[in-house]
């Protein structure tokens, strides 16, 4: 079974839940701000220790809140059909603009997002350039999804296209403007079945084919829901 929540934020109580749920062979994806390797310390290695030992595989998009120092230095290699970064045998960090097939199912991502609250932290240690795309991955993004035809079964964010921010009566970011206008082109010309994204805090249902998660965790093949606040 495949499973997709929102923001975790390197919660250690949120795997409480998970683990009443998740079983061998299940995958989980995590729609941006895993934060489970935020600072690099040796907490958070003995925490990826323990996921490591979990029988289902964990996968995240990034967020704006991610170690992208500690990320981006890691080997680039392939899981599904898409590049990833490999954390530890089960945990993969899905690299934006991939082009995913798990359980015969197309996922499309797309991590990234602007830090409003930036102008209070440390360059690259708690914020980082690369919590926004580059325009490599905007080319990238556009080449995989014209490979497919536009098509894929389900789209994958941490933020979402313009308009929907609008619909949900939140205001966009200048920082976030060429992302969230990137968002909104994929949303016209791509034919899909969902889209879920995470980043604004909250669990909305924004369309029939859209929703923002935080708590929520949905499986996609029955679409049944579960709380994951601890």
């Amino acid at each position: 079974m495949i499973y997709i929540t929102g923001d975790t934020h390197g919660h250690q109580d949120r795997f409480v839940a998970f683990n009443r749920y998740l079983k061998k062979g299940d995958i989980l994806i995590i729609l941006g701000d895993f934060g489970y390797l935020f600072k690099n310390n040796q907490a958070e290695h003995d925490f990826l220790d323990y996921l490591s030992t979990l029988p289902y595989t964990i996968c995240f998009i990034d967020g704006n809140h991610e170690n992208f120092s500690y990320l981006n230095q890691l080997p680039v290699t392939y899981w599904n059909g898409g590049k990833v970064h490999q954390l530890k045998s089960n945990i993969y960090h899905l690299i934006r603009g991939q082009i995913f097939t798990i359980d015969q199912k197309t996922f499309f991502t797309m991590g990234g997002a602007f830090s409003i609250t930036r102008h209070m932290g440390i360059k690259n240690y708690n914020w980082w350039e690369d919590e926004l795309p580059r325009h490599q991955d905007y080319d990238e993004a556009y080449f995989n999804l014209e490979k497919h035809h536009f098509h894929v079964d389900y789209i994958l964010t941490h933020t979402c296209p313009k308009s929907v921010i609008y619909q949900m009566d939140q205001i966009p970011v200048k920082g976030d403007m060429t992302l969230i206008e990137f968002l909104e082109l994929i949303e016209k010309i791509t034919d899909y079945k969902h889209w879920y994204f995470g980043h604004f805090h909250i669990d909305q249902k924004i369309a029939k084919n859209m929703d923002c998660l935080l708590f929520k965790m949905i499986e996609l093949e029955t679409k049944k829901q579960y709380d994951t606040y601890e």
